[in-house]
């Protein structure tokens, strides 16, 4: 008669998983494409920039706005700002 099969246990099957994710991770650090620091640089300038500018440019068209509805428009012209200067900017340029 056949031996029937023993289960393995899950600390068996547990242990021989660890040892194949192990030894994946061997053979990668050997390679060289693990654990390498790579450098991160952020570019978050522009976000202050803007928001300054959008701030300063709320106060200007909010100033100078006769009405409750002159101020709303101001501070939607303060949100486009940007677009504003651009295009008056080629407009004075002849492009």
């Amino acid at each position: 008669m056949a031996k029937a099969k023993a289960k393995k246990t899950a600390k068996e099957v547990g242990r021989e998983i660890g040892e194949t994710i192990g030894a994946e991770i061997d053979k990668e650090r050997e390679k060289g494409e693990c654990c390498e620091k790579k450098k991160v640089v952020y570019k978050g300038g522009g976000n202050a920039v803007y928001g300054l500018g959008f701030i300063g440019a709320a106060i200007y068209f909010i100033q100078y706005a006769d009405g409750f509805w002159m101020g709303v428009l101001g501070v939607l012209k303060a949100i486009v700002w940007p677009a504003i200067l651009i295009y008056k900017w080629l407009v004075m340029s002849g492009m």
